[in-house]
């Protein structure tokens, strides 16, 4: 959360470290003389423009103290200051201009959420970060970093925060991908498609989503995740599909070498190197794990929204197999799935008090499998659950032993779909209407945009992987 300075500490805070006093002083007052009240389009340019410039004054302070690891306690000070006066200015300025800005940036039709983040780098210079500024930083550590992303963050909790806006951006990111379009008949063509990360096959009415990042236990990043969510996109596309499996790859590690592994969650290792992307935390939970969960929306570049009607989307039903276990990410996705098979003496966890973010949508959605008190525990606590314990059964359909589980699998796909189909997207809407609501999730969203920000630039996080991920050893 931001950090409200108050107005007399100010100049102190940021004085301390000895910055020039009439550069403090001259982006102080253009500070102070922030108004923003209007909020129409008219007046949009002209605040943009005071707002920038005061951003551009304080990120030219921050460039003059030294490297955010090596600073002093009074440089910290100064620091912490600059980036929280800059992130309240922006706060505010997109509070007042949210619907200007969103109407500006989607006029010839609808945008991801990735295409907006750059569209608004060219509407709003120097307020919201460009690639070419978010790729320079990216060579630095992640201690190192004063936060350029904690202003994404700001935008799309503010985008978010609106029920029209919010609403078009998460049905913007329902819609399937260019890529998984482009190459659908490819995959109807070959039954089979290799994404590097992701292997993806179709077997009889089944679509296999094989995560194959095996050198990182099957981990996540910015690029394995753009596969997924394409492999998503086209077993609900390909139309001889009627459900869909997600597994783990036998992995390349000492411990589990040759075995399958579900997933090890998000790659710590390139979050501690400061490689890892702010917008992959929103892209997976609006992108990939919703599109599990909600299917597919419309993919014309004009949104009709009807948040009272019934959701309009293509689903299918979705069964996890958990090899070894799933951590982190891969726990999340067992929440949005129809059904889980696990390997006998497999577990799962949400370390997230360990590695200092939010695990995604798990507040949100590990409650209702395992009550509040259990979730917290998993949350904050650090709880394991291993699969044959009766707390981890909320989270199971079936036990198997490994020998058992390809039998297990092939078992349940059969019964799934020798059943008939035509149900199955109906059941799943009228399931959400009681659990998540898309305006609930949303919400939900809204919070976890900017929360997850400061999370993820936090000297806590970098404490966290030093203590408990032994990150200063490890490489990519």
């Amino acid at each position: 959360m931001i950090d409200i300075i108050p107005m007399q500490e100010r100049s102190p805070r940021i004085l301390g470290a000895g910055l020039p006093e009439s550069a403090v002083g001259a982006f102080l007052e253009d500070l102070d003389s922030l108004r923003l009240d209007a909020g129409d389009g008219a007046s949009l340019g002209d605040d943009s423009r005071r707002v920038g410039r005061v951003c551009r004054q304080g990120r030219d302070l921050l460039a003059r103290l030294p490297a955010k690891s090596r600073r002093n306690t009074q440089e910290r000070t100064a620091g912490h200051a600059l980036v929280h006066l800059l992130a309240d200015a922006a706060w505010r300025f997109f509070r007042v201009y949210r619907k200007p800005i969103y109407d500006t940036l989607t006029s010839a039709g609808a945008l991801r959420l990735d295409d907006l983040a750059w569209k608004a780098a060219e509407l709003l210079p120097d307020i919201m970060p460009t690639r070419a500024e978010l790729d320079l930083e990216s060579r630095s550590m992640q201690m190192d970093k004063d936060g350029l992303e904690i202003h994404q963050g700001l935008f799309f909790g503010q985008m978010l925060s609106d029920r029209d806006i919010g609403g078009h951006l998460c049905a913007a990111m329902l819609s399937p991908t260019p890529q998984a379009v482009e190459r659908l008949p490819e995959f109807q063509r070959a039954g089979r498609l290799d994404l590097g990360t992701v292997k993806l096959e179709a077997k009889g009415e089944t679509g296999y989503l094989t995560l194959h990042n095996t050198r990182t236990l099957n981990a996540e990043d910015d690029e394995s995740l753009g596969a997924q969510e394409i492999a998503c996109d086209l077993i609900l596309l390909h139309p001889e599909l009627r459900m869909g499996v997600l597994r783990g790859a036998p992995v390349d590690h000492p411990k589990y070498n040759g075995r399958r592994v579900f997933s090890a969650g998000i790659n710590l290792t390139r979050i501690y190197q400061g490689k890892q992307s702010y917008l992959f935390y929103l892209t997976r939970e609006m992108g990939f794990l919703n599109k599990i969960y909600r299917g597919l929306g419309t993919a014309t570049p004009v949104l009709e929204l009807h948040p009272e009607e019934p959701e309009q989307t293509l689903e299918k039903p979705w069964l996890a197999v958990v090899d070894s276990f799933a951590i982190g990410g891969g726990c999340q996705l067992l929440l949005v799935v129809d059904y889980v098979i696990a390997e006998s003496g497999a577990y799962f966890s949400l370390p997230a008090r360990k590695e200092g973010i939010i695990p995604g949508c798990a507040n949100l959605r590990l409650p209702r499998f395992m009550g509040e008190r259990l979730a917290r525990e998993a949350i904050m606590f650090d709880r394991t659950f291993q699969v044959e314990s009766p707390e981890a059964r909320t989270l199971v359909n079936e036990i198997a032993p490994r020998e058992r589980l390809d039998e297990a699998m092939e078992a349940c796909v059969a019964n799934a779909v020798g059943s008939g189909m035509v149900s199955a997207g109906g059941n799943r809407k009228a399931i959400r209407i009681q659990t998540e609501p898309l305006d609930t999730f949303r919400q939900y969203m809204s919070t976890y945009a900017c929360e997850q920000a400061f999370c993820h630039l936090s000297e806590q996080l970098v404490h966290n992987l030093e203590r408990h991920w032994n990150a200063r050893e490890r490489r990519l």
